[in-house]
């Protein structure tokens, strides 16, 4: 119960210290009452459904990782057409340095693989379940959200002991629209996230101060699929904060809030479920977006 207390004093921290609505953001018309839905929120665990929903996600996983051992090497993982089309399927990412340059495993298979995305919300009949909840189209409700489109989803796995850094960072530099502040991150601790085995990090209030870099598709013919134009400011560490949350709490992430996570030293993992929506509405997605919408899945509706 300490590490939920100490979780939601860092989220209040976070949003109270954030003293004026940004330009653009309409996803926050009661500000005041976000404050408070943000931390109900993440001091409640799920209910008993949403539990065996999480323990229906590690029989997922536990399939899938099994699905593995069938498997030749992987020399197509750092392919760019394997990234870039990725955003209406299923696929798979390992962690930096578990294969050799043929494509073969380093470590165990099961302790190999960093995230799964970024279509579960739309191919797996669990992750919809969560995604679209009862639960969470309410909470958009509350939020003020009109057309929410749900954009990606990803099942990060922060292994034991080589679970990467990851830097500091705005999701709006990876998922740009037009105006800004109209995308927000659903982040589902699926186990205790500790500063241990790599808990989220916050400034707090950053997310007034605009964006400085993005990350766009490269022009055809290139030697990489994607490029960064700008550059991200330095950060100190002492700006930020850390938020520890129990299995089954929910962090809401502004998508311009400069967030962290560091490398998981500890012996256990970090399972998290996260997604993204998109307040559709008087909204324009970027078509430099590494992240396309497609015939075969244009963004779906939160709300069904």
């Amino acid at each position: 119960m300490a590490k939920e207390k100490q979780g939601c004093s860092c989220v209040c921290s976070v949003l109270l210290k954030c003293r004026s609505v940004p330009r653009g953001l309409v996803l926050w018309k009661a500000f005041v009452r976000v404050i408070s839905i943000a931390c109900v929120l993440f001091m409640r665990r799920l209910n008993g459904k949403k539990m065996q929903v999480s323990n229906s996600l590690g029989r997922f996983v536990h399939v899938f990782i099994r699905r593995l051992s069938l498997m030749g090497s992987y020399p197509w993982q750092g392919s760019s057409d394997y990234f870039l089309t990725s955003g209406d399927k299923i696929r798979f990412f390992f962690e930096k340095g578990v294969l050799d340059e043929r494509g073969n495993f380093l470590i165990p298979k099961e302790k190999s693989i960093s995230k799964i995305g970024h279509a579960l919300h739309a191919y797996d009949p669990v992750f919809k379940e969560i995604t679209h909840s009862s639960k969470v189209q309410e909470l958009g409700r509350k939020l003020g959200l009109e057309k929410p489109v749900i954009v990606q989803s990803m099942y990060i796995f922060k292994q034991p002991g080589i679970g990467g850094e990851v830097t500091p960072h705005q999701d709006a530099t990876f998922l740009y629209t037009e105006p800004l502040g109209r995308v927000l991150g659903f982040w589902i601790a699926l186990e205790d996230a500790t500063q241990e085995n790599g808990c989220l990090w916050f400034i707090p209030g950053s997310h007034t101060n605009g964006i400085t870099r993005r990350m766009v598709r490269a022009p055809p013919g290139t030697s990489t699929c994607v490029e960064f134009v700008g550059s991200d400011p330095t950060y100190d560490d002492n700006q930020f904060i850390p938020v520890p949350i129990s299995k089954g709490g929910l962090v809401l992430i502004h998508g311009e809030v400069v967030h962290k996570s560091e490398l998981n030293k500890s012996e256990s993992s970090r399972h998290a479920f996260t997604f993204h929506v998109m307040e559709a509405k008087d909204t324009s997605w970027s078509k430099e977006n590494w992240l396309q919408p497609t015939p075969e899945l244009p963004f779906p509706s939160l709300y069904t």
